[in-house]
């Protein structure tokens, strides 16, 4: 009977959700075209968008997706298959994939170059309405499929599958178009009526790379879509872990018109991946999520290289962080409970922004202390394909294992005290229990590296010394990413407000430091979290263009020489003849 019911459902989706229209050019008017974000359904149990979902997902059961290399029109198979799992049962298969070697990646590099002038002659009009149409795909036609592979691949439960591979990746499409129209619109000033002056938005000379992350598909989407859009060409290197949902991505580009070789999806080792762009004389730029440790040693190669380009490769990191809440003794207690455990435990805490450390002062941390562990009680971890999941496995069994190593760490430590969790199993998933942690040692390891997983630590502090404790907290993590501060008396708002601000690019009062949204909290930030380019907001689509500027004279000159050059008073001008021996009379 339950086989049954899930094949019903199926054949529903199927017939409900294959053949919805999307957006023609017809109803596009890059000139006025101003973006929304997307609506997010509740996916509540009973509703039209929760059934057609787990009917979706009901779909991938027993499947396992061929993921090629895509270099231009060609899908090409190496040698090595591998496969992408799924992080709460890794017994199952959802991908097989393969890795490109050094010679496929170079003849990714020369097919991307050899349709890079085509492209960037494209009427940024004509490329916007591609990226335009494959958001509406994304929104109408393959919305649960998006969600479905990021469940699937990368543990994501209903709600973080749909903020992500739902709104943000359509939001980023199509905020994205209204800010490259916004920024290309300035015209130079031509006072001279003999000269007309103007700027060609140019793509870079050369090739993008796009290295992706595993646990955003909207950012695995964005960071090749970008650098295209705006005219240039690119290789996406996506995550080994995000490899079914990205694909994806990938197919709705092409199904909306990407020309074949503007974006090349090329699986790969890292450091081969690394070492073959980096070589490369026609490397425009290399857009980056992932660690620092990766980031650094691509930011070494560039620069070992940088006498082999033809113009200097332009680079964007986004590499985490080593996030904060700091909580005011005015501060509403209630709020604080809610966005620790939101912020902290939210995708098993492997969103960049997400909360690592928190500073609580004394009076409140009674209170404080209990609800969490109420909280705690209440959170069911397991398997993301259940709506009544809030946490599932972490990703792989590397982030398994550096999160089992923090926790020994804190169960040896003595200044180190387990609040709640602290558990672990990897026998059927990667599950790190959401845990949190309180320690003596405001300076301890546990508050200045990243762990990337579902560990909160807590540092109680006394009331009177939170002006101290807000400058070494400042100054304590090597991240500058996201942070958060709670408190509702307005002067210490301001003066801690002042204190913080260079340690978070996203900075958050009275709310979670997790949730940015596209077009109304540009994200990134700096020290060792990045570049700060600041993904969702429009000066990022700056970094992908080179812009000529053109002066056209419209009037032919007449002389040579300069109005000052003129002679005062009639006469014969005077000249020194001891300097200039060759001029005469």
């Amino acid at each position: 009977m339950t086989f049954l019911l899930k094949t019903l459902r199926i054949i529903k989706y199927k017939l409900s959700y294959r053949h919805v229209r999307y957006m023609s050019s017809e109803t596009f008017d890059f000139n006025t075209f101003v973006a929304k974000n997307e609506p997010m359904p509740t996916y509540s149990p009973g509703t039209k968008e929760r059934n057609l979902l787990d009917a979706c997902v009901a779909s991938y059961e027993c499947r396992i997706r061929d993921i090629p290399i895509v270099i231009g029109d060609e899908e090409i198979r190496t040698e090595g298959e591998r496969y992408q799992v799924c992080p709460f049962d890794h017994e199952r298969k959802v991908a097989r994939y393969y890795y490109a070697p050094k010679p496929v990646i170079q003849k990714a590099i020369d097919s991307c170059l050899s349709g890079r002038k085509a492209w960037e002659r494209t009427p940024l009009a004509k490329r916007a309405e591609i990226f335009l149409r494959a958001a509406d795909l994304m929104s109408n036609k393959y919305r649960y499929d998006l969600l479905a592979t990021t469940m699937l691949g990368q543990g994501k439960n209903i709600w973080q599958a749909e903020i992500d591979a739902g709104a943000e990746i359509i939001d980023f499409l199509r905020f994205d178009v209204q800010f490259a129209r916004e920024i290309t619109e300035y015209k130079p000033i031509s006072p001279n009526p003999e000269e007309l002056n103007s700027i060609k938005y140019r793509g870079c000379e050369g090739f993008w790379a796009a290295i992706t992350p595993f646990n955003f598909t909207a950012i695995g989407g964005h960071l090749p879509m970008a650098p295209a859009l705006m005219g240039n060409v690119c290789l996406w290197k996506p995550s080994d872990t995000a490899l079914l949902s990205n694909y994806l991505v990938y197919e709705i580009y092409r199904e909306a018109g990407l020309p074949a070789g503007v974006i090349n999806f090329v699986p790969a080792d890292g450091p081969v991946f690394g070492d073959t762009i980096t070589a490369s004389p026609d490397l425009a730029g290399i857009n980056f999520t992932g660690s620092v440790k990766t980031f650094s040693h691509l930011w070494k190669q560039v620069g070992a290289n940088i006498e082999t380009y033809k113009s200097y490769p332009r680079l964007i990191g986004e590499c985490g962080g080593k996030n904060m809440h700091f909580v005011h003794s005015s501060a509403k207690i209630d709020q604080v409970f809610y966005g620790a455990v939101q912020s902290g435990f939210e995708y098993g805490g492997q969103k960049c922004s997400a909360l690592s450390r928190m500073y609580i002062p004394e009076s409140m941390w009674p209170t404080v202390k209990e609800n969490l562990v109420q909280f705690h009680k209440q959170l069911i971890v397991g398997t993301p394909l259940y709506g009544e999941t809030f946490m599932s496995a972490v990703i792989d069994e590397k982030a398994f294992a550096r999160c089992m190593s923090y926790l020994d760490y804190a169960r040896k430590s003595p200044n180190v005290s387990v609040v709640a969790g602290g558990r672990c199993n990897d026998s059927k998933g990667y599950f790190i229990e959401p845990t949190f942690l309180e320690t003596k040692d405001p300076r301890d390891k546990l508050f200045q590296e990243e762990i990337f997983g579902p560990i909160v630590t807590i540092y109680v502090y006394p009331d009177a010394k939170y002006r101290e404790t807000a400058v070494l907290a400042s100054k304590t993590s090597p991240y500058a990413l996201t942070g958060a501060l709670y408190a509702e008396d307005k002067s210490v708002l301001d003066e801690l407000s002042e204190i913080f601000e260079d340690s978070a690019g996203s900075f958050y009062i009275n709310d979670k430091s997790t949730g940015a949204v596209v077009g109304q909290q540009p994200f990134g930030g700096s020290r060792l979290s990045g570049t700060n380019d600041k993904a969702g907001g429009p000066y990022y689509l700056l970094k992908f263009l080179s812009p000529q500027s053109i002066k056209r004279r419209t009037v032919p000159k007449t002389t040579w020489k300069h109005p000052s050059m003129a002679v005062n008073s009639p006469g014969k001008m005077e000249v020194n003849k001891k300097s200039f021996p060759h001029v005469t009379d």
